[in-house]
């Protein structure tokens, strides 16, 4: 039995809830049971300096967590002058994740960046991270196009993400940081609407897994990815 109750299969009440940030081009705030993710689009009329001339653009993302996102204060990284490598590892996985389904070229020369708050932390953060920027995404572009700075659509395609893991000799899906923390495997698993791989990250926490097990894990992120697409699809429509 989960810590949580929940089926092998079953994930965390999911919702989004979209314009939250008033003067964002594109908000939403994504919520992963008790873990909670405010992610904001900004829109700057000009891409980084390495990319001027190229004729494209670029997505981009940042990533912190609420000094009380946790049940310790946890110091602001900014005042201790760097970011954590964690920090780095995750807004680098966001924003590969939401460049996979943007088509560059299309965008111009600008670039959108999505800030990724986490308000609350209970496990699969950077998962629900993707999920929810995804939308923040969608609305900014809407917002480029009925202002006419873009023609068409540069979105290809949804993108969302989810945690699975080996717990208690079990695939599961969707684990908050009570199960995750004794979990024997960690993975998180970015797919696109299609059901094609952005990225997967699996690691043994405990002892390896087989790749019988790594299949159970992707059959389960393939479902739940599926669910959290189509709600990414009803919360836009």
């Amino acid at each position: 039995m989960r810590p949580s109750k929940r089926a092998a299969d079953e994930m965390r009440a999911v919702s989004f809830e979209r314009n939250v940030a008033r003067y964002a081009e594109g908000s939403c705030l994504i919520k992963f049971g008790e873990t909670h993710v405010l992610c904001t689009a900004s829109l700057e009329d000009k891409p980084p300096m390495w990319l001027r001339g190229q004729g494209r653009g670029w997505v981009t993302a940042e990533y912190a967590m609420l000094p009380r996102a946790t049940q310790t204060r946890t110091r602001r990284e900014v005042t201790s002058g760097k970011q954590s490598g964690r920090t780095q590892e995750i807004q680098r996985l966001i924003g590969r994740s939401l460049r996979a389904v943007v088509d560059l070229q299309m965008l111009g020369e600008r670039q959108i960046t999505l800030d990724c708050d986490v308000l609350q932390a209970d496990g699969g953060t950077r998962t629900a991270s993707i999920t929810g920027a995804w939308v923040a995404l969608h609305d900014c572009l809407k917002w480029m196009r009925s202002r006419s700075i873009i023609r068409d659509m540069p979105l290809k395609d949804h993108v969302a993400a989810i945690s699975c893991g080996i717990a208690n000799g079990e695939a599961v899906i969707d684990l908050d940081y009570v199960e995750d923390s004794a979990a024997q495997t960690d993975a998180n698993f970015v797919l696109t609407g299609k059901g094609n791989i952005v990225e997967v990250q699996a690691t043994a926490e405990g002892a390896p897994f087989d790749e019988q097990q790594l299949q159970q894990m992707m059959a389960l992120a393939k479902q739940g990815i599926g669910k959290l697409v189509d709600m990414q699809k009803q919360t836009v429509a």
